[in-house]
């Protein structure tokens, strides 16, 4: 994931004062535009892009063997390109495209840089959630797509992609089976990688991000300290969240896991 922002410095001394993240300039001189590649303890966990649009706004990546290839299927499958497969660089080539209910996304072709080197620890990504005004139509599009999975859980709808868990326990986390059968999480969870809701009459569909965070009211607490606006905290038995709006207008969520056996 990355975040497009008008003032590329100061989103950087936001996010890094908020998550503690350290910076690399991946733009050669002379380059118009700055993208800097957010780091967590020298591991890539994002990045921080020149605003092409003028507002903020974070933005969901999917991992493809060719992005050529896979723009051309999404549009068939209902998708609208908004750019085209272009190169990033020797990071890697992506484009931009909505979702047959308006939600925006991007396809990313790893080159040399593959995305997030670390999730699910404090200060990285934890899931991706799609607001979208038809549950349905996005998952059948969704599924016709990537071949991702649906679960309901009674509780909120769950995007699975087969084989994600054990992609995480041989790379970036591989404690999470050991961890999740502690807290008697639901089957497949290992697989989770977004949840869809129903959007509210007002909102537009769209991808939103979550990070996790080691205590919820302590984030809080900094992101008010260096200007952020906080929306909204919640409270289950899973989860402490909070729904903050950076500095620049960007929104994204702040997730402290709390499951019931602690």
């Amino acid at each position: 994931m990355d975040t497009e922002q008008p003032d590329v410095e100061a989103a950087a001394e936001f996010y890094g004062g908020l998550f503690g993240w350290t910076f690399q300039d991946a733009m050669p001189p002379g380059a118009p535009g700055r993208y800097l590649i957010a780091k967590l303890d020298d591991e890539d966990v994002g990045g921080i892009a020149s605003a092409r649009k003028g507002t903020a706004a974070w933005n969901t990546y999917v991992s493809v063997d060719d992005a050529d290839v896979a723009a051309h299927r999404l549009v068939a499958a209902g998708a609208t390109v908004l750019s085209a497969p272009a190169d990033a660089g020797e990071g890697g080539r992506s484009a931009a495209l909505t979702d047959p209910q308006g939600a925006e996304f991007r396809i990313w072709q790893a080159k040399r840089r593959f995305g997030a080197q670390v999730v699910n620890q404090p200060g990285a990504w934890n899931f991706s959630d799609l607001h979208t005004s038809d549950p349905s139509a996005a998952i059948a599009f969704y599924d016709d797509a990537f071949g991702w999975q649906v679960d309901d859980l009674g509780f909120a709808v769950l995007i699975r992609r087969s084989g994600y868990g054990d992609h995480l326990e041989a790379t970036v986390d591989p404690d999470i089976r050991a961890r999740q059968s502690g807290v008697a999480a639901p089957p497949g969870f290992e697989d989770a990688i977004a949840w869809i809701a129903t959007t509210a009459p007002d909102e537009l569909s769209h991808w939103h991000v979550s990070f996790t965070v080691a205590d919820r009211d302590q984030t809080v607490a900094v992101a008010k300290r260096l200007g952020a606006q906080v929306l909204r905290q919640n409270d289950t038995e899973w989860t402490r969240t909070a729904l903050i709006r950076d500095p620049q207008g960007a929104e994204f969520t702040a997730s402290q896991f709390t499951p019931p056996s602690g």
